[in-house]
């Protein structure tokens, strides 16, 4: 499926939180290429890219699929550890219950989200998973990176299939 945003490329002098948005930025576009929700993650540790990934459920008929469960598994495996302390996720929209609550449990240092989402996101929106007063795990998380580049990727999708249902139903009615 063709998406009408393009990929950045950033310079590579810079490594700061736009840096790797960015770079969360690109997967989205990836997600949307194969039809899925544009939400795409990295996951950082040293300075380096270790997990990069985008929405999956729907290709992968799983609704755990999303790109910060995929990136935290990613992440394990090449650090050989589930403990993700030292790595900081970057993801295009504010994590939801579930993937806050992984990261909770992966023990995540730190979480950038681009877009904020008031009604489900848990780093902040809607609650915050990341500072619960009785976990054994706090991270700190910031949004608002990139926030509008993430807001029109998704608002142009969603737009998209609101538009191709519509069309569907007035062909289905004729």
């Amino acid at each position: 499926m063709t998406c009408p945003f393009e990929k950045i490329y950033p310079s590579e002098l810079n490594r700061d939180a736009s840096y790797y948005m960015t770079h969360a930025y690109n997967e989205a576009i990836e997600a949307w290429k194969k039809d899925e929700v544009p939400i795409g993650a990295v996951i950082e540790h040293n300075g380096r890219i270790i997990a990069a990934a985008h929405n999956q459920s729907r290709t992968a008929n799983d609704p755990t699929a999303h790109a910060e469960i995929l990136a935290i598994s990613q992440a394990a495996n090449t650090l050989g550890d589930w403990r993700l302390n030292e790595c900081t996720l970057y993801v295009t929209k504010e994590p939801c219950p579930m993937c806050s609550g992984a990261l909770v449990i992966a023990r995540i240092g730190k979480v950038y989200y681009g877009l904020p989402d008031p009604k489900m996101g848990c780093v902040g929106g809607a609650t915050d998973l990341g500072a619960l007063p009785r976990s054994n795990h706090k991270f700190e998380s910031t949004g608002g990176v990139l926030e509008e580049l993430n807001h029109q990727i998704l608002k142009a999708f969603f737009d998209k299939k609101r538009l191709e249902n519509k069309e569907r139903k007035t062909l289905d009615s004729e």
